[in-house]
């Protein structure tokens, strides 16, 4: 999946599968992540978010299935 950087103290890039619905990140530690059956509406809004690791603590890892790849 293409990602792309962001300015975040713990998240480098983030990515999104509008088809499959896949939310995509990387942690400044080189781990990566995918969130499954994300709505596009909350990745806009992870990318619009003040703060992106405060919007993915809130938002995104308390309600997404998620994976380490």
């Amino acid at each position: 999946m293409r990602r792309r950087l962001v300015e975040s103290a713990s998240v480098r890039s983030v990515g999104y599968d509008v088809a499959r619905r896949t939310l995509e990140l990387e942690y400044v530690n080189g781990s990566v992540y995918q969130y499954y059956d994300v709505p596009q509406p909350t990745y806009a809004g992870l990318l619009a978010a003040p703060s992106i690791g405060a919007f993915v603590n809130a938002e995104i890892k308390p309600y997404f299935e998620f994976a380490e790849v």
